[in-house]
């Protein structure tokens, strides 16, 4: 077994090994999958939200780049795009925060 696949397993194995203790309860099961849920939400979050704001990005640097003249008039709804999408990112994370105090 190579180093790479060592290291995979031993990040993917972390919460398993984090988690177990001796005379758990059914309930722990529970515990466990709001854990895995939270941590796919926020993943999945940023890594859609940083694809949303690059793309927003690329297409308002292209629409600048062919009209130098109308940078002004990119530059707000792009700002506010970006804000939106980043609060949408934040918003997976309290709800991911939620999840886990609950």
């Amino acid at each position: 077994m190579n180093a790479r696949k060592l290291a995979l397993l031993s990040v993917a194995m972390a919460p398993a090994m984090a988690l177990a203790q001796e005379g758990a309860v059914a309930g722990d099961a529970a515990k466990v999958a709001a854990y895995w849920g939270a941590a796919i939400a926020i993943g999945l979050a940023a890594s859609v939200v940083a694809f949303s704001q690059s793309r927003a990005a690329v297409a308002a640097l292209e629409g600048i780049g062919r009209n130098p003249s109308a940078a002004g008039a990119y530059t707000v709804p792009l700002i506010l795009s970006l804000a939106l999408m980043e609060a949408l990112g934040l918003l997976v994370f309290l709800v991911a925060n939620t999840l886990l105090t609950k």
